[in-house]
């Protein structure tokens, strides 16, 4: 029964982590999407046309990020259907998400909706739990896909 709650506890906070690494980068908190990453992160973003997946730190990812997301005026991710597998210090989750843009523009075609699902990898640092590999497969994309242009 130990073993069962001690899994439970630890599925909680993967979920956790993964949770707060959507709700800062929404809220432009760039120190705390820094804190859910591990020091080297197989990242892959390919199926949006972003190359090969590579090693990146959180600083490269926060660096990206905030440059891409900085022009605009919200962000809003949304994630669920959590699937994860817990073995000892590692682990693998994966999950639905769905990320809108709102940017106004005078074309009146504000958003743009990014819709797909989520792999990472974990692995416990102490007590938390750090992202170390993360990758975003894009189902479709919604909405103004030149936001930033209009």
């Amino acid at each position: 029964m130990a073993s069962e709650l001690e899994t439970l506890l630890e599925r909680t906070r993967i979920v956790d982590t993964i949770t707060r690494l959507f709700v800062a980068t929404d809220r432009r908190d760039w120190t705390a999407v820094k804190e859910c990453f591990a020091p080297q992160v197989l990242f892959d973003m390919s199926s949006m046309g972003a190359g090969e997946a590579k090693s990146l730190t959180p600083g490269d990812i926060v660096a990206a990020w905030e440059a891409g997301l900085g022009p605009l005026k919200a962000i809003h991710h949304q994630a669920g259907n959590f699937l994860v597998r817990v073995d000892g210090a590692r682990a693998e989750a994966s999950c639905y998400g769905i990320a809108s843009h709102y940017l106004p523009n005078k074309t009146g075609r504000n958003t743009r909706t990014f819709v797909g699902s989520y792999d990472f990898r974990l692995a416990k640092d102490g007590e938390a739990w750090r992202i170390d590999r993360f990758r975003f497969n894009l189902k479709y994309v919604d909405g103004n896909p030149e936001l930033e242009k209009s």
